[in-house]
């Protein structure tokens, strides 16, 4: 084969690769037969096969190419992509980071590379590698230097500069989605999927762009969208990792357990070195209440990547798992390591004060504690004084006056039961024994309700003022009852079963009871109380994924319980008889008369289900969710009283609402 013959039929190879990777094959295989071990004939025949789903034969061509081609960067990209393909993430990510090092322009590579460190669980070295695939494919000036300050952490500096350069040039594809990019990671997901879709709507076939948009969708909990999403990334790339995990989240956010399970079982067994995945996986199984089944995936994980820190806490959170001497000695371990995230660093610490607990070591189970509470908190925004005005501002609007002059308005729909209050309040217990009553079907912590406040509040940025609740007092008959319908509209994927009622248990939901009184007048609002040392110390000693800002501060926490006993005596002057408090000391001591209460409150006949409810083998998508799955238990209740002698700050915030219980102290300003 002549010099020209050759290097026509490589061009003619490569120009086959995307679309007919066979006849690439092919094409190589007759290159390497006139000149054996030619460098780009072997890349050739590497990257047909890997294209073909032939990852180890593929590996056969690329291990060899790449050591003998140390400088050159697609040998070590296809080496990449083939060692990801065939489930070694640790060695797609070593080859990845030598080809992006030899060519730092190489998009492929940075975005490769970012998919590979989320399997391993690398969540800041993948948004690393993600801003730099951004950055890569451009040349742009000022997108260069947004890329650097995203990659950099200086999210502030990105979004000035991708603003200012937006305002001559509104669109530009690679700059709308870095906007987009930027505003995920300052958690502003509703301004990433604006920009996302306008991306999309420029350059439909913009793949990256359209898995950032399922994202940004999943982190809204609006599953059903992100799942059409994923589709669309799954017919371009069936066998991406990332586009299957998305699916397999987004499957179980909607409810659809058992097929987020069955896609997660599939993805690992073509993935199984991806520690987070095996972490996911638990998660669902514990769900299901297959508790076994998702210890074993939660130690498969820690096997993997024994630092690990959610891990660890997704086994401690189990609430009945108890770790033997050499897990403490892990944890330890892992605690002493040197290059742990904050993230690992908190979780391990929660864990390992669980941990310590249960071995009755109480005084250093609080120090691990509260060092993971430390340094959570500081990486939270939270103002109680801003829960505190809320409160007196809802006081201040939500008059008798108010209710009088707005009587039958809302949707008149009596379906939604709300169970609200603090978390660890004994809130999933009343879901379980009204989701055990054939009317009712639980569903889980609905966003929807937080999500329409925060829209009629209109608040865009951290410093500005949001118009509600007074916004509320604006609204006419006809927009009241649509906010209503709309929450109906919104919540209709988690209903499954046909019944008749659904539960929304979302404590924070106390903060919104004008809101549910106001569009949904015929809903009914449990309020699910429990002694305030008991349920907010077992709130600092819990971590959440999400929402609960509040908790990882004991004057905080005893803040927000103030604020709260003293925003549901309100809404007992002014709507008496409107929300059934269920007190869980009460519950404990007398299940049946409780439980008969709670059926006469939600308009439901006495059913003998509601006190089995352990029996009951729905999902539970809360911290609870294996101790529902028992008969109640009081020794829970005074569990608090063993760390009383490090509680001081917390019994200070609570003042008088602690010496009340249950009852509330008399009004204060």
């Amino acid at each position: 084969m002549s010099e020209g013959s050759l290097e026509a039929a490589i061009r003619q190879g490569l120009g086959l690769m995307a679309t007919r990777p066979d006849l690439a094959e092919a094409q190589a295989q007759e290159i390497l037969a006139a000149v054996p071990g030619h460098p780009a004939g072997l890349l050739m025949r590497g990257g047909a096969r890997r294209r073909m789903g032939r990852a180890t034969d593929a590996l056969a061509d690329l291990t060899p190419l790449a050591s003998a081609q140390p400088t050159w960067p697609p040998a070590h990209l296809e080496l990449g992509l083939a060692r990801g393909e065939s489930g070694d993430p640790r060695g797609a990510v070593e080859a990845l980071g030598r080809a992006v090092a030899l060519d730092p322009g190489l998009v492929e590579g940075w975005t490769a590379l970012s998919v590979q460190h989320r399997l391993l669980g690398h969540t800041a070295a993948a948004e690393r590698a993600e801003a730099r695939s951004l950055s890569a494919a451009t040349r742009d000036p000022t997108l260069l230097e947004a890329g650097a300050a995203l990659n950099e952490g200086r999210l502030a500096v990105a979004e000035h500069l991708l603003r200012d350069g937006l305002k001559t040039r509104a669109d530009d594809p690679p700059a709308l989605r870095m906007l987009a990019e930027t505003a995920t990671r300052l958690g502003r997901y509703e301004d990433a999927e604006a920009l996302l879709r306008r991306c999309l709507e420029l350059t439909p076939g913009f793949i990256p762009a359209r898995h950032n948009l399922a994202v940004a969708l999943y982190r809204q909990t609006r599953a059903a969208e992100a799942l059409a999403e994923t589709e669309v990334l799954l017919k371009a790339d069936p066998r991406h990792p990332g586009y299957r995990n998305l699916q397999a989240a987004s499957l179980a956010q909607l409810g659809e357990y058992e097929r987020a399970i069955l896609v997660f079982e599939r993805l690992l067994a073509d993935f199984p070195v991806q520690p987070k995945g095996w972490m996911s996986y638990g998660h669902a199984l514990k769900t299901v209440g297959r508790q076994d089944d998702a210890v074993a995936a939660y130690r498969r994980a820690l096997a993997l990547a024994p630092g690990m820190g959610e891990a660890w806490w997704s086994l401690a959170n189990l609430k009945t798992v108890r770790f033997a001497p050499g897990d403490l000695d892990a944890m330890h371990a892992a605690l002493a390591g040197g290059e742990l995230s904050d993230e690992d660093r908190f979780h391990l610490d929660f864990a390992l004060g669980k941990a310590l607990e249960d071995a009755g070591r109480d005084e250093e189970a609080f120090v691990a504690y509260s060092r993971g509470n430390a340094l959570r908190r500081a990486g939270l925004d939270y103002d109680p004084d801003e829960t505190h005005r809320h409160v007196l501002r809802s006081r201040a609007l939500f008059t008798p006056g108010f209710w009088e002059s707005r009587r039958d308005w809302g949707c008149p729909s009596p379906d939604p039961i709300f169970i609200l209050g603090l978390p660890r309040s004994g809130s999933t217990l009343v879901e379980q024994v009204l989701a055990s009553h054939p009317l009712v079907e639980g569903t889980m912590e609905l966003p929807d309700l937080p999500a329409l406040a925060k829209r009629l509040g209109g608040r865009t940025r951290r410093d500005q003022d949001s118009a509600y609740p007074e916004i509320l007092g604006d609204l006419d008959a006809k927009a009241c009852r649509a906010l209503g319908e709309e929450y109906l509209a919104r919540t209709a994927p988690q209903r499954k079963t046909g019944r008749p009622f659904f539960i929304d248990k979302m404590p924070n939901n106390f903060a919104h009871v004008g809101l549910i009184r106001l569009i949904l007048p015929r809903a009914k609002i449990i309020d699910a109380r429990r002694h305030p040392l008991g349920c907010c110390f077992s709130g600092f000693k819990q971590h959440f994924a999400r929402g609960q800002a509040f908790t990882y501060d004991l004057t905080d926490l005893g803040r927000y319980y103030t604020d709260y006993v003293a925003l549901m005596a309100h809404f007992d002057a002014v709507l008496p008889g409107q929300v059934h408090r269920v007190v869980y000391e009460r519950m404990v001591a007398d299940p049946e008369a409780e439980v008969r209460s709670l059926l006469a409150y939600s308009g439901l006949d006495f059913d003998p289900a509601c006190l089995r409810f352990y029996e009951n083998d729905r999902a539970v998508r809360t911290a609870s969710s294996e101790q529902v799955r028992r008969p109640i238990f009081t020794e829970g209740l005074d569990q608090w009283r063993r760390f009383d002698p490090w509680l001081d700050p917390l019994k200070a915030a609570l003042g008088p609402v602690l010496d009340t219980y249950p009852e509330a102290p008399a009004p204060q300003d």
